[in-house]
This record gives C-alpha cells, structure tokens and sequence, in this order.
C-alpha cells in the first residue's frame, strides 16, 4: 500500500550515523541467526549525554568570556601599576635633586655666615669707636663718608643674603615635603591597585579550575558516550540478525570490514567518515550518502529527491512511500526516527532513524551475482525479514548487510 507523503515544514540537518548498501555481486558463505532482543535506551542515554555536554560547552563558552574580562583587567590594573611605578621613580629622582639643592644651601649659608662674621667683627670694632675717633683716624672726611657707606651697603647685602637664604630654604624643603607626599600618595595607591589586580587573579584562577571542571565533564561524557555508541552497535547488530556475506567484487577502503564496499566511491570510502560530502550533500560513509548513491547510481532512479536525516526520508521523498509487503529488490528501506508519528514502529528507537538498500524478499535464495536469481547456494531470506546492505549500521562508517524485519522498515521502491 502506498502512505501520502507528509513533508517536514521544519529544516532538518543532519542524519543518523548509518547510511545505504550495493550487491552488484555477492559470494555467500554462509549466515548465523541471533534471537531477537528488545531495543534499548541507548540513544535516550547518548541524547541526555550529547544535551549535558551542550549545556556545559555553553557554561564554558560564559566562562571563557568572562576569564578575557578578568585577565583585560588584569592588564589594566598592570598599567596602572607600571605608570605609578614611573612617575614614583621620577618623584624619587626630584627629591634626590631637592635634597642636594638643600644641601648646597646649606653649605652657601655656612659660608656665607663666616663672612657675616667677619663683617660684623669689623662692623663691632667700629661701632665702639665714636664719630670723632673715626674722624680722627680717617685720612679726611671723604675718606669718613666712604667708610659710613660702605658700613650701610654691608649691612644691606647682609640682610639681603640673609633673605634669600632664607627664601632657598623654605622652597627646598617645600618641594621636598610636595614630593614626599606624592610618593606616599602614589605608593599607597600602588598598592590598593595591586591588591584589586590579586583579587582579579583570584577570580581569573577559580575560572579556569570551573573551566577545567567542565572540560574533563565534557572528556568523561564523550568517553561514554562512546561506549555506550559501541554497546548499542553490538545490540543492533544481534537485532538485525547478522548475515555473514562476502562480495566478490566491490571491495577495499575504509568502509570494507569483510563486507566489500558495494561499490560505493572509492574516494569517499577510503576517507575518514565526515570528513568529505558526496556530490548529493551527504557527509560520506553515512547510511544517507550510500542509500542515495546507490538508489540514484545503481538502481537508475535520476529523479529521486531526498533531505534531512535517515529517519524523516519517509516524509521527505518525492517518491511514494509504502509498507511490507509491497516492497521491490532496489527499495531503500527507511527506518522511521523514533521522535515521529510514523506508521510502522522504530526497531531501534534512533532519533536520526537508518536508511538502506533491500537486495532480496523472503525466501529469495542467494547465488554468486545478485541475491534475486534460481541459483540456489542454500541459504534463504527467512520468512519475516528482508537482505539489506548499509553503510554506518555499526556506526563507524562500514559497510555491512544484515537480515531486518520487514514490518519495522517503509520503503522507497523504484520508479
């Protein structure tokens, strides 16, 4: 039966990682049927995961933000300090040249107080001497007058001298007094800068322990994010009942593990997975980039159209989608996201869903060329199931056939 097609009105964007399958030619060597087991939370668990390290690498992101503020600050404070440290080295140097300039005022007023004394000795001497004595021992009375002037010029020079002596000193020890409490000033301001540039270091150093926190966090859920990936690989693989099959042709690269390749380029085979896109858009050695390839390259189908992810094919295809039993060899089966309401249950309950190529119904007979031909090699397809080939089912980006229960895939057959 057919199902109408219910196209997303929401973007999709990436895809689950498991991807198509090719059977050009096949050599059977045999098969082992595992019992069924239930599907399991391992994507719910991988999801919580994947979520927690989202929240904590936006955490980190905060972090990492504001440890640029702190260590701006941090810089900051740091050319405060550098200049305060300057301009107290300039200070330093003023108030050594204001020291020495005390000093030398010091050394010119003791010289200057010899000569005082020795003026004022001569002054003294005279000034016990009345007029009529200095009279009696000048030569005349200019030579009086001369005596009495140069008396007063002394005295004036004195007390000019006196005066300015005074006046070097007031300013010296002004300027020094100004200088000793710039430099007290700035050294205290030195040290209330050094001490907030302390506290940013502090902070700046509890942010890269939190950052250090969430990183190793973010390790550890990686690290079992990885296992659990490998445990669910190992329960899909016992689900899907795994047929032991080796091509005869179409084999080498990365994505052949026994299996062969399915003819799948050699150039996005031999890549690492995700690290190339095919020419459709698909990351390669996903289950997407090989179902499209192959659907469109092999089975012919040139006017196929599909996005998003693996499991939302279904609803995305241009061509019409249908449900066992109305199924072809060439049919890329869709296993349906376990997030929508699609019409058949998900084996796995996947959020990205898995894309495939049936190569043969049950009851078809495998032989040396294609699993579809009376050449019987005595092993069967058994009732209940289909033979796909898929890239990615174990997600590691291998190429792989399995047997799957029909009843759980939708199909894309050929046009």
């Amino acid at each position: 039966m057919s199902i109408n097609q219910k196209p997303h009105t929401t973007s999709r964007h990436f895809l689950r990682r498991g991807g198509g399958a090719l059977g050009l030619s096949l050599l059977i060597f045999g098969f082992s049927v595992i019992p069924n087991a239930t599907a399991s939370n391992y994507q719910a668990q991988i999801n919580s995961l994947n979520s927690q390290n989202t929240q904590d690498q936006s955490a980190l992101n905060g972090l990492s933000v504001q440890a640029t503020n702190y260590q701006q600050a941090i810089n900051a404070y740091q050319a405060q300090i550098n200049d305060i440290e300057n301009s107290i080295n300039a200070n330093q140097v003023k108030l050594n040249e204001y020291q020495l300039q005390i000093q030398q005022d010091q050394t010119k007023i003791a010289v200057n107080k010899n000569y005082l004394s020795t003026d004022l000795k001569e002054m003294y001497v005279q000034g016990q001497m009345s007029t009529i004595e200095q009279l009696a021992t000048s030569q005349n009375l200019s030579s009086f007058m001369n005596k009495q002037e140069d008396n007063i010029k002394i005295q004036d020079q004195l007390d000019g001298l006196l005066t300015t002596i005074k006046q070097l000193q007031l300013q010296a020890q002004t300027n020094k007094d100004q200088v000793v409490s710039i430099l007290a000033t700035e050294k205290s301001q030195q040290v209330l800068i050094a001490a907030d540039q302390q506290q940013q270091n502090q902070l700046l150093s509890m942010n890269q322990q939190q950052q250090s926190n969430y990183n190793s966090q973010i390790a550890a859920n990686n690290s079992q994010i990885a296992n659990l990936r490998a445990e669910q690989a190992a329960a899909n693989a016992s689900i899907s009942r795994t047929v032991n099959i080796r091509p005869s042709s179409g084999s080498g690269g990365a994505c052949d593990i026994g299996y062969g390749n399915g003819g799948y380029p050699t150039q996005l085979c031999a890549a690492p997975q995700d690290s190339l896109v095919d020419p459709y858009g698909f990351p390669n050695r996903e289950c997407t980039s090989f179902a499209n390839w192959y659907f469109i390259n092999v089975e012919g189908q040139a006017n196929f159209q599909v996005n998003g992810n693996a499991g939302w094919w279904w609803e995305t295809s241009n061509y019409p989608v249908s449900t066992y039993p109305n199924v072809v060899p060439g049919a890329i089966g869709v296993e349906p996201s376990s997030s929508l309401n699609a019409p058949v249950p998900s084996l796995h309950g996947g959020y990205y869903g898995h894309v495939m190529i049936v190569l043969a119904l049950p009851g078809t007979t495998y032989d040396g060329h294609f699993p579809n031909t009376n050449q019987a090699t005595g092993v069967y397809v058994p009732q209940g199931y289909v033979l796909v080939a898929s890239m990615n089912e174990d997600f590691y980006g291998h190429y792989m056939y399995n047997l799957w229960p029909a009843n759980y895939l939708m199909y894309i057959n050929p046009q």
